[in-house]
């Protein structure tokens, strides 16, 4: 297995990726033009673990400025379910806290997680992550 990180999209990853995509959300529909604009996005890294010539797991950082520094989103960490229990996830996210420590700093690296989410929020957790106290909200506007 190793992680790459992705700029274009050729058929076979944009079915991979869409596969994945729903396995983190099925209540979002993702289009191919939205994985290929998130491939192509100079402020996003597209990170993909690739096995025998397959993605089989993704995890974006989408890095922004701000008055008070550099910010790193972690967004859409997601491992094929027929691949998961190997350590993919953990190992997707040591190569982006690799990446943002040698490419970024300094940076603030931000995730969310749902409560629900236990196994991922004690992985976190593990990475280093703190929990804050904080209210998040979010507006979708069409």
């Amino acid at each position: 297995m190793e992680i790459i990180e992705l700029h274009s999209l050729d058929a076979q990853a944009l079915e991979a990726l869409t596969r994945l995509m729903e396995q983190l959300d099925s209540s979002i529909p993702v289009t191919p033009a939205m994985l290929k604009a998130t491939a192509e996005d100079p402020a996003t890294h597209f990170f993909a673990a690739v096995e025998d010539g397959r993605i089989i797991g993704t995890a974006c950082l989408s890095v922004y400025r701000t008055p008070t520094g550099t910010k790193g989103d972690i967004e859409d960490v997601v491992v094929d379910s027929n691949c998961r229990g190997r350590q993919l996830g953990r190992k997707l996210l040591e190569h982006i806290l690799d990446y943002a420590r040698t490419e970024l700093a300094p940076i603030d690296l931000h995730l969310t997680s749902r409560p629900v989410r236990e196994a991922a929020n004690r992985l976190y957790q593990s990475l280093g992550f703190v929990r804050r106290e904080t209210n998040y909200y979010k507006l979708p506007l069409a």
